[in-house]
């Protein structure tokens, strides 16, 4: 075990996480997801915010997946405003699709969802709304396995089934291997280098280093402003921009296309949840400045328009 990362929150006591139901499985994923969106500073906000996610869905029992659907929603409302954003398995949960919440979900958070999702409160058997659902046949799964050339099998449907498209990429191995070795495996080699701190509003430059060095602070020089690249497929004077790290997963407009105030332009993924972006106004699409499977980075420029 030496040889891989251990990450630190797993080896500590958190005195926040008793007032939020987070289990240490979730935790360490979650935590991990965050390290390499880059926003892992805002885990205790979120932690934070768990408390009220909790209290207004109805007190579900925090276990997979339920706990997972906690953290998107907390996560959704540190990252884009409280209530803001819906986690399509919070919401789904709150709206009865999963059964019946120990307690009541809180009634604005449900009209919330049902507007979100575009669907209506149920206190139907999940059993039945999922025996209607043909994706979530067995047959369908094994067309889907077929068509992608690989083998039928019980565990390769189940695999499919339960993950969907990233199942499918996992058993023709191109799925990320995640694992981190060498000299991430404590954390403290990334911390050393050079970095610009801001104290009362001063920006200083620090140096971070190992062991018993010398320290120089110094006051920051002054940044000189550059000007921005202009994308090469043309620009209008709106631009769209990402609100948390993530990857783009689908594109749903090209440029030229009209389109109205709070129509889907694309579809992020960020923390296993589904980022809408959406048109500020009506206008016409001049650029898309991503491709579907890029990484985004917080506040990059996804998209403009006129």
């Amino acid at each position: 075990l030496s040889e891989y990362m251990i990450p630190p929150e797993a080896t500590q006591v958190s005195p926040l996480i008793p007032f939020s139901p987070m289990p240490g499985g979730a935790l360490t994923a979650n935590t991990q997801m965050m390290r390499d969106s880059g926003d892992l500073e805002k885990f205790d906000q979120v932690i934070a915010a768990m408390k009220e996610v909790v209290e207004r869905g109805g007190y579900g029992t925090s276990v997979t997946p339920v706990s997972q659907f906690y953290w998107q929603q907390a996560y959704a409302n540190v990252m884009f405003g409280p209530w803001k954003q819906i986690a399509p398995g919070y919401g789904r949960m709150v709206l009865g699709y999963f059964g019946k919440t120990p307690v009541k979900a809180d009634d604005e958070i449900i009209k919330f969802a049902s507007e979100k999702l575009d669907l209506e409160p149920t206190t139907e058997n999940p059993l039945d709304i999922a025996d209607r659902d043909e994706n979530k046949s067995i047959d369908h799964w094994i067309k889907v396995l077929e068509d992608e050339g690989l083998e039928a099998t019980d565990e390769n449907i189940f695999i499919a089934g339960a993950c969907d498209q990233k199942g499918i990429a996992f058993l023709k191995g191109e799925g990320p291997l995640m694992i981190r070795k060498g000299k991430n495996n404590s954390g403290e080699a990334e911390m050393a280098g050079n970095y610009t701190v801001v104290v009362d509003g001063k920006k200083y430059s620090v140096q971070v280093a190992e062991g018993d060095a010398d320290i120089q602070v110094s006051e920051a020089a002054p940044a000189i402003a550059t000007a921005a690249p202009v994308p090469a497929n043309g620009v209008g004077g709106v631009e769209i921009h990402s609100q948390t790290p993530g990857n783009v997963w689908k594109i749903l407009v090209s440029p030229g296309d009209s389109i109205k105030e709070g129509e889907k332009i694309m579809i992020l993924e960020a923390m296993k949840m589904e980022i809408d972006i959406t048109a500020p106004k009506d206008g016409v699409i001049a650029s898309i400045n991503v491709n579907v499977n890029d990484t985004v980075a917080d506040a990059q420029l996804l998209a403009t328009m006129e």
